[in-house]
């Protein structure tokens, strides 16, 4: 027996339509650029993270934690979307309203809230937020443009671009200060096991 799927549409698949229709006018380099980014651009927070990492190595006190904590709470943001996912099961908006996307669109099942990118890259902005300054700030920029790309390319409504974002920052947030709060302690316990050279000074 086929499982009932929440239907979105009804949320703002009106700005959903109008997005996939300006999509469809673009230019063809310019669609082919979002869609490289939306398919790839999750490989930029990666490293983002390998060079915040290898940045707070050089620094004294354990700063280096939260940047190898980093990738840990965007793992824990992907769980908790994944579980949304398994709650909310809104059908993907390509199924819901039937329109031809520049992404494929995904099988029945493969649900659509929240979207499961932007929560990785807004987990990814935080985390590295309190790593690095400056890379979070990259990172921010660049988790807002991937949502924009979901959406874009036909596979999110823009409810699910702004969830997954809202998500992957609310999971992060709290993680990432609690790793600060016990930064030196952490280090430490680090520092006297196998992966002390994660922790080395330059």
């Amino acid at each position: 027996m086929k499982a009932s799927a929440f239907d979105g549409s009804g949320v703002d698949g009106s700005v959903y339509l109008d997005v996939t229709r300006l999509a469809g006018r673009s230019p063809h380099w310019l669609d082919s650029l979002v869609t490289a980014w939306s398919a790839y651009g999750l490989a930029l927070f990666a490293l983002l993270m390998v060079v915040a990492w290898w940045q707070a190595r050089r620094r004294p006190g354990g700063r280096a934690v939260g940047a190898l904590a980093a990738p840990v709470i965007v793992v824990a943001a992907f769980g908790v979307s994944a579980l949304a996912k398994l709650v909310v099961r809104e059908d993907r908006p390509c199924h819901s309203l039937h329109v031809l996307t520049l992404e494929a669109c995904p099988a029945p099942g493969d649900w659509s809230f929240p979207s499961n990118h932007a929560t990785l890259a807004a987990a990814a902005a935080v985390a590295l937020l309190f790593a690095s300054r400056r890379l979070g700030m990259i990172a921010m920029i660049a988790a807002l443009l991937m949502a924009v790309s979901r959406v874009w390319v036909g596979a999110h409504y823009p409810h699910d671009a702004a969830a997954g974002l809202l998500v992957g920052a609310l999971v992060a947030l709290p993680l990432a200060a609690a790793v600060r709060r016990s930064e030196h302690a952490l280090a430490a316990r680090l520092e006297s096991g196998r992966l002390r050279i994660l922790l080395a000074v330059s």
